[in-house]
């Protein structure tokens, strides 16, 4: 049985960041590290270029949690970042409710051009409310 009535009990999105998108939460947030918002210093690095927020994925993957189970709060998350997001690279988020933990979803973001996980992680959601 899904968590909520209409929502799938799998769903996957997909989402291209551009380098604009990190300088807008880097404004956001003030985490202006130079990985996320200066090309020539992130050449350098060992990534080559600039990588995304953390924070700037859980934000989407908010958001599509938010759009799958309207009503619902986010109670507990788990986050891992075992690889970086570049800009202009299509990601992959999905969604699995987890068949043996009721009212989890499972959670993963992977680059689409190599499968590398970038995100992985669960979230707990609360009751749902009728407001």
């Amino acid at each position: 049985m899904s968590l909520a009535d209409a929502a799938p009990v799998s769903a996957e999105f997909s989402w291209t960041p551009r380098q604009s998108d990190f300088d807008a939460f880097a404004r956001l947030s003030g985490d202006d590290n130079p990985i996320h918002v200066d090309p020539e210093f992130s050449a350098r690095t060992r990534f080559g270029r600039t990588v995304s927020h953390g924070m700037l994925l859980y934000s989407r993957v908010f958001g599509y949690l938010r759009d799958l189970y309207p009503g619902r709060s986010q109670e507990v998350q788990t986050l891992m970042f075992p690889n970086p997001s570049y800009a202009d690279e299509k990601l992959i988020f999905s969604f699995t409710e987890n068949a043996e933990k009721t009212d989890q979803v499972l959670i993963e973001v992977r680059r689409h051009q190599d499968g590398a996980v970038t995100l992985s992680g669960t979230c707990d959601l609360g009751e749902k409310t009728d407001a």
